[in-house]
């Protein structure tokens, strides 16, 4: 004898039924990332780990897992080179990040007021974030160059009382890396706030003029505000931009004259395949990662974090 079974219209099947249901969906995409995963998880994770512990050893040429405690950051904050990178980088951080974001803002607001030719102007300004900062490198230090660029240019004009030798200028070379700096990233800013700005309502611009307040104060206490995703966005990518900074100072100064233009990933680099020393370069490493997550742990915590404590 068969036993047939009937369900009632509108009873839904018992939640085991709907766990498997959601099993068979989820598993094909869980096997697909599933190579990913490992990546993340022994890659980047796993080469964190290990560069932390490294840091911890006595370790010079080759890698060696004895235990030395905090005698490597010891060494490191007692290392001038060291101490001159970390502030370099502060200045050419809040330099650039800073500058970006004010000089993309103005572009993007002069791009926003429908101008001639706009696509000229958005290529020619996002141009430079296209390159490479080995090319901005060498083009910026060609043109700063005493003998080749821009105080030759002016001197051959008849101005031989010109000069602008930051470039060889210890006091002044790190300001050169800003200004190259600026020129490659101020394109990505702009087109980020751009994006945004053609977001905002025309109804806020017409209330605006009709109430008679002037352009800069909407700017600033109404559009300026709207755009604080935007803003938050181009700054997280323009200090991951500050964090990696290494290319644009082997183009354009090797970290000279002397160490006046020395930063911490080139520090690192140097430690690792050139001095030899591991274990200071993978404690200088972990000391940039303990910054990059002081940085990032309160923006994660505000943009992720609280949201869904909020609604919870």
């Amino acid at each position: 004898m068969t036993t047939v079974s009937i369900r009632a219209p509108g009873i839904s099947p018992p939640a085991t039924t709907k766990a498997r249901r959601r099993i068979r969906t989820r598993l094909p995409a869980a096997f697909a990332l599933l190579p990913t995963a490992l990546v993340v998880l022994v890659v980047y994770i796993g080469c964190m780990l290990w560069t932390v512990r490294l840091s911890f050893t006595s370790s010079t040429l080759l890698p060696k897992l004895d235990w030395v405690g905090l005698a490597q950051y010891s060494r490191l904050f007692a290392n001038d080179r060291f101490l001159t990178s970390a502030e370099n980088i502060v200045i050419f951080g809040a330099l650039f990040i800073s500058g970006c974001l004010i000089l993309g803002f103005l572009l993007a607001v002069f791009i926003d007021q429908n101008v001639r030719g706009e696509g000229i102007f958005r290529t020619l300004f996002l141009y430079p974030y296209a390159m490479s900062f080995v090319v901005t490198g060498v083009a910026w230090q060609w043109f700063l160059n005493p003998g080749l660029g821009l105080q030759k240019l002016v001197r051959d004009m008849g101005f031989e009382s010109f000069t602008f030798d930051w470039l060889v200028n210890q006091d002044m070379a790190i300001y050169t890396i800003v200004i190259a700096g600026l020129w490659h990233g101020s394109g990505l800013t702009m087109a980020i706030l751009l994006a945004g700005l053609r977001g905002v309502d025309e109804d806020l611009w017409k209330a605006a003029r009709v109430d008679g307040i002037p352009t800069w104060r909407v700017y600033t206490s109404i559009v300026l505000p709207l755009l604080r995703p935007m803003v938050v966005t181009a700054t997280v990518l323009l200090a991951t931009g500050v964090v990696k900074l290494y290319e644009l100072v082997v183009a354009m100064t090797l970290g000279g004259p002397g160490i006046a233009t020395e930063v911490p990933a080139k520090f690192v680099m140097d430690h690792l395949f050139e001095r030899n020393n591991i274990a200071l370069g993978t404690a200088a490493a972990t000391i940039m990662l303990i910054a990059v997550v002081s940085v990032l742990a309160p923006w994660v915590y505000a943009r992720y974090v609280r949201p869904q404590g909020r609604h919870a």
